[in-house]
């Protein structure tokens, strides 16, 4: 059993008290994150926090030091359809249900923005978990990304040349997935998510480990496909619920 902590959004625009706040966190507990930068961000709920000029520095030292597995998040977090495409975690999406070629121009412009600041990546993952098959097309085409943060499962597994590394849960909770990783959003994080967060890694902090040690090529497997499948029934029933 395996965890993993991913950090979303990052970008010049974010709420840097929480973030440092974060990074003190899992520093204290010799913890590497996966993080996700926004490399042109437009959301109209991030580019309302305070401009960092040292920003991409500190991705840069973060990467250079070992602290830190850098990931493409996407390129601007703006939502342009209601699909859920093949990860239905939620009905928006700046990539699913976009046609292929304004994909490839999107991933392309992202993937160039980091390489011009100096940032090198293999791993890539959506806003709010939505991309499809074009995405992955895309991806291919104009990236050397082979490597996607998402989709429900029990482990990693390779699906048409793609690595994905299951996402699981919004909060740290003891899982019993092979491979689990826990998706924070910092910018949002309340002192009770950080106090729980941190009582969460006293207990268990040794079971967490470094994003890249977990890949492997591993086919997709009947366990895999059950867990997903039962992640979306429940999904669908908690909906129905309201």
């Amino acid at each position: 059993m395996s965890y993993i902590i991913r950090l979303d959004d990052a970008a010049p625009r974010m709420h840097h008290f929480r973030w440092n706040k974060m990074e003190a966190i899992l520093r204290k507990f010799y913890i590497h994150p996966l993080i996700g930068i926004i490399p042109d961000v437009q959301d109209k709920d991030l580019i309302v926090y305070e401009e960092n000029k040292d920003f991409w520095q500190k991705m840069r030292e973060w990467q250079n030091s070992g602290f830190a597995h850098l990931a493409l998040h996407g390129y601007q977090h703006v939502y342009h359809t209601t699909s859920g495409g093949i990860n239905p975690v939620n009905q928006r999406s700046e990539f699913a249900g976009v046609s292929l070629d304004t994909q490839i121009k999107m991933l392309k412009k992202g993937y160039e923005k980091l390489l011009i600041e100096g940032i090198t990546v293999d791993t890539f993952f959506a806003p709010s978990h939505t991309f499809d098959d074009n995405t992955i097309k895309a991806l291919k085409e104009v990236t050397p990304i082979r490597i996607i943060s998402d989709t429900v499962a029990n482990d990693v597994y390779v699906k048409n040349d793609i690595t994905f590394v299951p996402q699981q849960s919004g909060k740290c909770r003891a899982l019993p997935f092979k491979v689990t990783t826990f998706c924070y959003h910092p910018n949002e994080m309340t002192p009770v998510d950080f106090i729980q967060l941190e009582n969460f890694l006293i207990k268990h902090g040794k079971e967490f480990v470094d994003f890249s040690s977990v890949i492997k090529a591993r086919p997709y497997g009947k366990l895999d496909k059950a867990i997903h499948e039962m992640y979306f029934y429940r999904k669908r029933r908690r909906l129905k619920r309201g």
